[in-house]
């Protein structure tokens, strides 16, 4: 068959082939991007260990190249570890080595999770039990979502650690700046370049034109609420993301809601 009516047939064909693609597609691709992910070894010239657990301890059951590329099936979370990229207690799961590998030493694009975590992987969640806080987790994220504001308050400007204490129900929160409160917080309540960060949970940086650092409250779902990010005084929705490319600050890992003023 040919002339016009085939030629419109034809066109039909591909126009119903191309949906057919698009809706597979677009499902299957969203799944498969979040299924796996790949990432390159980077240990400087040494050969890094996999592990049969997603610690130290753990039995090495194989080894990686430095710029071997690995595919990454999930990610979870075990030791804290600092190495190439940072400290992290992310840990990839290599399925070709049967084994974990620490996130600090692979090149994956991002600092945070880029494969579904997997099986067994602890929930993680804001607890300030025995910490003596007058509000808990809960009860802080509400307050920090009814003080939302996009004008300027003088007593939000340049004052994140206060606000977090503000936010716990506390009048101050006994540190002189984010950067040592951070450092004042015992390793017990603190979990260093994690951004998995529960609502509740305080997510710290490093650096800033002062080197006071920024700490602000996560809301759940990746979303925090922090001062001065959207304009000086404000308290607003942000992400980890923002604050390092805006302010160019480095993440340093979230913490349970201790507070110098109480210790």
């Amino acid at each position: 068959m040919s002339g016009p009516r085939s030629a419109l047939l034809r066109r039909l064909a591909l126009v119903l082939a191309t949906i057919a693609l698009m809706v597979t597609g677009f499902g299957g691709t969203m799944s498969a991007a979040w299924a796996s992910a790949s990432g390159t070894v980077n240990t400087n010239g040494t050969a890094l260990n996999v592990r049969s657990t997603p610690h130290l301890s753990g039995t090495v059951v194989g080894s990686l190249a430095d710029g071997a590329s690995i595919s990454i099936d999930c990610q979870t979370y075990g030791d804290t570890v600092t190495g190439t990229y940072g400290t992290t207690n992310i840990w990839d799961h290599v399925p070709a080595k049967g084994g974990y590998v620490s996130d600090t030493y692979v090149y994956t694009g991002s600092d945070t999770l880029v494969a579904p975590l997997c099986g067994g992987t602890p929930t993680q969640s804001c607890s300030g039990a025995g910490l003596g806080n007058p509000r808990t987790c809960g009860e802080a994220v509400t307050w920090a979502k009814n003080h939302v504001t996009t004008t300027y308050h003088s007593d939000y400007a340049g004052r994140c650690d206060h606000v977090m204490a503000l936010a716990y129900g506390w009048s101050a929160s006994g540190s002189t700046s984010a950067r040592s409160h951070w450092l004042a917080i015992p390793g017990a309540y603190k979990h260093a370049g994690d951004s998995n960060v529960p609502a509740g949970g305080l997510a710290f940086f490093s650096g800033g034109s002062s080197g006071f650092g920024h700490v602000m409250i996560s809301i759940g779902s990746g979303y925090f609420l922090s001062t001065d990010i959207h304009g000086s005084g404000t308290f607003t929705r942000t992400t980890i993301s923002e604050i390092k490319t805006k302010w160019g600050e480095s993440y340093s890992g979230w913490a349970q809601p201790w507070f110098q003023i109480n210790h």
